[in-house]
C-alpha cells in the first residue's frame, strides 16, 4: 500500500483512500477534506498543455457565457463599478474577463500556458477570479495563499470548481478522471480554508464560492 502523503492544502499527514481507481491513486484529507490525487500521478506540464488545447470556450458561446454567469453575476453583485480584477487561469479564451467588462469592470488576466504576465504580481486587485482552475492546482496551499495576498482589504475571491461530494461515481466520471484535475474540493474544504486565511465566505448556488479578506 502506498505510503500516505501530505495534503497539498493543509500538510496534513492524516489521510484516507478515496475510491480506488484503476488509473490514479486518490486520498482525501481527514482535516481538511481536500480529495487529491498521489504525487506520483500529477500529469507533466506537456500533457497538461495538450490537454487545455483541445478546449474550445469561445467568449462568443452563448452556453459558455451562461455557465460563467453562475460566477460573474454574485460577483458584479459584490464589487462597484470600474473595480479593477483579475481573472486567474483564464485559458485560451478569457470569457470570463470579457463579461466582467462588459459590466463595466477592468480586468486582467494570467495563465500558465496562454498568459504567463509576471507583471500582474505587482498588484493588489479588487477581486479575484478562478473558473475551474483550482482543481489544475499542484500545489493550491502555495497558489491560494498568493491570490489574498494580492487582494485589497475586503476584496473578493470568486471560485468555481465542481465540488466533489457532488459528483456521481466519481472514479468513472469524466471530471474524476481528467489527468489535470488534481485537487477536488467540497464545502467543508471551502470553509476550512476562510479560517486558516481569515477571510469570510459564501455559498451563493451551484459550485461558486465567494471569499472576502478582512478590512
Amino acid at each position: 500500500m502506498a505510503s500516505v502523503p501530505s495534503c497539498p492544502l493543509c500538510s496534513s499527514r492524516q489521510s484516507t483512500r478515496y475510491p480506488r481507481s484503476r488509473v490514479r491513486v486518490f486520498w482525501r484529507c481527514l482535516h481538511c477534506s481536500l480529495v487529491f490525487v498521489d504525487r506520483h500521478d500529477y500529469p507533466d506540464r506537456e500533457t497538461e498543455k495538450a490537454r487545455y488545447d483541445q478546449h474550445c470556450n469561445s467568449s462568443m458561446d452563448s452556453g459558455y457565457r451562461k455557465f460563467l454567469s453562475a460566477l460573474a453575476i454574485p460577483l458584479l453583485s459584490k464589487v462597484d463599478a470600474g473595480a479593477h480584477g483579475l481573472d486567474f487561469g483564464c485559458g485560451p479564451g478569457p470569457a470570463l474577463s470579457q463579461m466582467l467588462q462588459e459590466a463595466g469592470l477592468f480586468v486582467d488576466v494570467f495563465d500558465f500556458f496562454y498568459a504567463p504576465n509576471s507583471r500582474i504580481w505587482e498588484m493588489r486587485y479588487d477581486f479575484i477570479t478562478a473558473s475551474e482552475v483550482i482543481e489544475h492546482l499542484h500545489n493550491p496551499a502555495m497558489e491560494i495563499e498568493r491570490l489574498f495576498g494580492h487582494l485589497v482589504p475586503g476584496g473578493w475571491l470568486g471560485i468555481m470548481t465542481t465540488w466533489v461530494d457532488r459528483i456521481n461515481s466519481f472514479e468513472r466520471s469524466r471530471y474524476g478522471r481528467d489527468p489535470t484535475h488534481v485537487c477536488f474540493y467540497s464545502e467543508s474544504t471551502f470553509k476550512w480554508i476562510a479560517s486558516h486565511w481569515n477571510t469570510t465566505v459564501e455559498f451563493p448556488g451551484g459550485n461558486v464560492v465567494l471569499f472576502q479578506t478582512k478590512v
